[in-house]
């Protein structure tokens, strides 16, 4: 089982990238509420040691015992007394100019309310206790396919996504902050409760369904629980995800803390604890994973795409064309096998600046980039602007060498 959580969690970038930056140096202090300033203190290791009741309380840093007093933080109980917007600016001064890891964490926390998402792996430490470059790779990798598992279930509850909702699932995580924890066991990632909540709550539920199924499969042999753990999230991306994470350790854990600012979401705990993965749960997540593959049927779709990319093996005959898709199915591009009058009705159309409309069956094979049983063939009329993107485009693709010919495609 793994090691443990430290006690707590540190290690957000000096300078955030995005809208954490724009935010400013530090967060306005008359907006500040000192409740959730002193939820976060805790959550992050900070100890309270009295103050005047009922006024303010003192912090001291984790770790640094009576030491600590002389750069303690005095936080205010309340905005009620004439001197807590000062207390509260000079705590959030200290907090910016402090060298404890945690301190940035604090500001990150009151800048953007955040849920925070922490992972831990159980790994031997190497000099001076760091982690190896590869090992720090593989938690980051791990940790950004979890998250993007948990993005794709939002979309949607199904055992296998493959290309589907991709872009949808990257744009909804482009403002999570990403922090490593001193030594390169660990990383916390906040993920902003304005874009990021559903996420965090799809994760919670699909990490404690799958912790559930992989003990039942353990007990019993049977797979039954990974079926029905689907509908709380679970799929071949987080299976995938979690075997990557729990490779090579003793053990991982993935710990969930809400937003203080925000509160608990509906149909969550309040204090959610870790959930743990040990190398022995290794064959029951393989085996679900593949299980979620083998068991995703392919989906009847009516697709309008453009054509990037055309061949054939002669001058006459069938042929494949790629497809950037611009409706009717959650995927970037599709590869589509026409016959000789669907191909030929594909090159005019692209020729002419024009999507084409198709009907056909999304083949979960591969990861739903192929469409088969193709028919119904047509260009669709856009309108001038759109028409004049995609020739341009047309004029980068034909300089290309295998946008013609029997090259084969790059999925």
């Amino acid at each position: 089982m793994p090691g443990g959580l430290p006690g707590h969690w540190s290690g957000v970038p000096a300078a955030p990238p995005g809208p954490w930056a724009e935010a400013g140096e530090t967060p306005d202090p008359g907006r500040v509420d000192p409740r959730v300033l002193g939820a976060l203190l805790a959550r992050h290791g900070w100890r309270r040691r009295g103050g005047a009741t009922g006024r303010y309380s003192r912090w001291t840093p984790p770790g640094s015992g009576d030491a600590g007093r002389a750069t303690s933080l005095l936080v205010p109980e309340n905005r009620a007394f004439p001197d807590a917007e000062d207390l509260l600016g000079e705590a959030l001064a200290a907090l910016a100019h402090s060298a404890v890891p945690s301190a940035r964490e604090v500001l990150t926390g009151l800048t953007v309310p955040s849920d925070e998402i922490r992972w831990w792996r159980d790994v031997p430490p190497g000099p001076a206790g760091a982690v190896p470059w590869p090992v720090q790779e593989q938690l980051r990798s791990a940790a950004r396919a979890l998250l993007l598992a948990g993005a794709l279930a939002v979309r949607a509850r199904t055992g296998y996504h493959g290309s589907r909702h991709r872009r949808y699932a990257q744009a909804t995580l482009a403002s999570v902050v990403v922090g490593a924890v001193p030594g390169g066991r660990g990383l916390t990632a906040f993920l902003p409760v304005e874009h990021g909540r559903s996420v965090s709550v799809r994760l919670h539920h699909a990490l404690y369904a799958t912790r559930e199924a992989v003990d039942y499969q353990r007990a019993t042999g049977g797979m039954d629980a990974f079926d029905t753990a689907v509908e709380a999230g679970v799929s071949r991306e987080l299976t995938d995800a979690l075997v990557a994470l729990v490779r090579g350790t003793e053990g991982a854990s993935i710990a969930l803390a809400w937003s203080p600012a925000a509160g608990t979401p509906d149909g969550c705990a309040a204090r959610p604890e870790p959930v743990e993965f040990s190398p022995g749960d290794l064959p029951a997540l393989r085996a679900a994973g593949a299980r979620y593959l083998a068991g995703e049927p392919s989906v009847p779709v009516r697709i309008t795409g453009a054509v990037v990319r055309m061949r054939r093996s002669g001058p006459h005959g069938e042929g494949t064309v790629r497809l950037r898709v611009l409706s009717g199915a959650e995927v970037g591009h599709v590869r589509v096998s026409l016959d000789e009058d669907g191909y030929r009705t594909a090159g005019h159309a692209h020729l002419t600046g024009l999507p084409i409309r198709v009907v056909g069956r999304l083949e979960s094979r591969g990861g739903f980039r192929r469409l088969t049983e193709a028919s119904e063939v047509a260009p669709v009329h856009v309108d001038e602007a759109e028409r004049d993107r995609l020739m341009k485009s047309l004029q980068s693709l034909q300089e290309t060498p295998d946008f013609f010919g029997d090259v084969p495609e790059a999925d």
